[in-house]
């Protein structure tokens, strides 16, 4: 992957059937228990799929909202950045661009699980106000605990 100077120098935009490949090789790189392609299929052509990167895909998102006793939640549910790009606010940016793409689809909140022991991550949530909810003892295949945090959102 070549290097980009600056995170405003990546382009966000919608996932498309092409960027499939490069999504699932960062997912690969990033995670113990990677989603498998089909999980990414499925959310093409939604508005809270997106990827970071001109011509390459260097990072992603996957969000979506879900309807909670009448209200509307949003839900990170997936987001990377491949290892050789990361540190430089490419994370903050698709996590900012997917929390707007949820605000404008009419979400209140937003909510995301992370490993209790993903710090990088965590320390990321955090900055952009996400705050810690509660824990789910066991939530990964491994046995680790995940944390769920909360935004609201004006």
């Amino acid at each position: 992957m070549r290097p980009v100077d600056s995170p405003s120098e990546v382009h966000i935009r919608q996932a498309s059937r092409a960027d499939l490949l490069d999504v699932l090789c960062i997912e690969e790189a990033s995670f113990e228990q990677p989603w498998p392609y089909g999980a990414f299929e499925r959310f093409l052509g939604t508005p809270g799929f997106l990827v970071a990167g001109d011509g390459e895909v260097v990072g992603y998102v996957v969000a979506d909202t879900v309807d909670r006793h009448g209200a509307t939640v949003g839900h990170i549910k997936d987001l990377a950045v491949a290892p050789s790009h990361r540190g430089r606010g490419i994370g903050r940016r698709l996590l900012s661009r997917a929390i707007s793409t949820l605000s404008v689809a009419g979400a209140a909140r937003v909510k995301l699980e992370v490993r209790a022991g993903n710090n990088a991550a965590k320390s990321l949530y955090r900055s952009v106000g996400f705050e810690r909810h509660h824990t789910i003892p066991g939530y990964y295949a491994d046995g680790e605990d995940a944390e769920v945090m909360v935004l609201s959102l004006p």
